[in-house]
């Protein structure tokens, strides 16, 4: 039980992370609306700046993914 307590708290710290990097979610996501038919790898530097962020933010509040 001791892994789900731990993935609950990950969980927990998502939206703290998401507004750490809104600004990058953002244009990611609107990367993504642009197009009805999103082909493969178009958003692509949105999406790795996004992760970027987020694992910047994880390592800051010493958390994982």
């Amino acid at each position: 039980m001791e892994s789900v307590r731990k993935a609950n708290t990950r969980l927990r710290n998502y939206p703290l992370l998401l507004t750490k990097c809104s600004d990058k979610a953002s244009l990611y996501a609107k990367c993504v609306s642009r197009d009805i038919n999103v082909q493969q790898k178009v958003c692509e530097t949105e999406f790795k700046e996004f992760l970027y962020c987020m694992r910047k933010a994880a390592k800051e509040l010493k958390t994982k993914l």
